[in-house]
């Protein structure tokens, strides 16, 4: 078996394990947090818990799509599977925008409300047991995430984080509850704030992942790195055309060369080569370019990348 292809079957190994772990953490936090929240008389304790109980379903998305996406190229998807990892992460963004619309939603309808009695300190202990935990699980699924470049496990991350950040207000609207029951109200107003947080996180989820689906190139900068690689070797006069585009964290790339027209097809063909694998060793994370050559005494002006 190839090495890229065996680091391949780690790495989704590797994506599997971290989320059936933040898959268990996240049940085991709904049940406490939904328990607590309903024993102490907490609203924003309560939509917390389904907060933690909506990243069960992206867990199960992401462990799902790994034995997708990481499939080697075949006769129908001849770039690969690595557009799926986008639409889960897309999907992870949906989710967390429904769930934080309904928390939201609920926390306004009910703001006019009073409660018999202000939230318990179960309530208060279990929010911020979710903010250390969240946040632990966090650091751990992103850094991963980055390590093994996976766009999805990312975005899984971010959903943790965003269950760790929104427990803060709860906690903070629990306490000041607890301490003065005249301030219930911030109970409710701690679930809108959650709610708030949730939708942008989701958006900032599906827009990465639709920006990548309708191919918005990378970066100038990105570009122009591109450029400077492929013009290292003095028998490239121009580099041209540049076009890029995302395959999960990755770029695809393609340009132009251009060479002196008096140099045989061979030699032509061997630079191109030689600028590739350039590119792919030394380049901004490319997962693959294809390098068109040019001859000088008929390439157009050169243009900006």
């Amino acid at each position: 078996m190839p090495d890229k292809e065996t680091q391949t079957l780690k790495n989704e190994q590797i994506v599997r394990k971290v989320t059936w772990t933040g898959l268990f953490i996240n049940l085991l936090l709904f049940a406490i947090k939904f328990s607590a929240g309903t024993i102490g008389n907490s609203q924003a304790v309560v939509a917390d818990a389904v907060h933690s109980l909506s990243d069960t379903a992206t867990d199960v998305a992401v462990i799902i799509g790994s034995y997708y996406w990481g499939k080697p190229a075949d006769d129908t998807h001849p770039f690969g599977h690595q557009r799926i990892e986008t639409l889960v992460s897309i999907f992870i963004g949906i989710f967390l925008f429904a769930a934080g619309f309904v928390i939201g939603w609920e926390a306004v309808l009910t703001m006019h409300l009073k409660y018999d009695g202000s939230p318990g300190w179960i309530a208060l202990f279990a929010a911020g047991l979710s903010v250390v935990v969240k946040e632990a699980l966090y650091r751990w699924t992103a850094l991963t995430g980055k390590r093994l470049k996976s766009q999805a496990l990312a975005a899984n991350a971010w959903h943790h984080r965003t269950d760790a950040i929104s427990s803060i207000p709860v906690l903070i609207a629990v306490g000041a509850a607890i301490f003065s029951p005249s301030w219930s109200f911030l109970d409710h107003v701690g679930a809108i704030i959650v709610s708030i947080m949730i939708l942008q996180a989701a958006t900032k989820t599906v827009w990465g992942g639709v920006k990548e689906l309708i191919d918005v190139g990378a970066p100038k900068d990105i570009c122009e790195k591109i450029k400077a690689i492929a013009l290292e070797d003095e028998n490239i006069k121009q580099v041209h055309r540049i076009r890029t585009r995302y395959i999960s964290t990755s770029i695809q790339a393609d340009l132009h060369i251009v060479v002196d027209g008096k140099i045989n097809v061979f030699d032509g063909h061997k630079i191109a080569e030689e600028v590739k694998l350039r590119l792919l060793n030394t380049g901004p994370d490319i997962v693959d370019v294809v390098v068109h050559v040019e001859p000088l005494e008929s390439a157009l002006p050169e243009e900006e990348c």
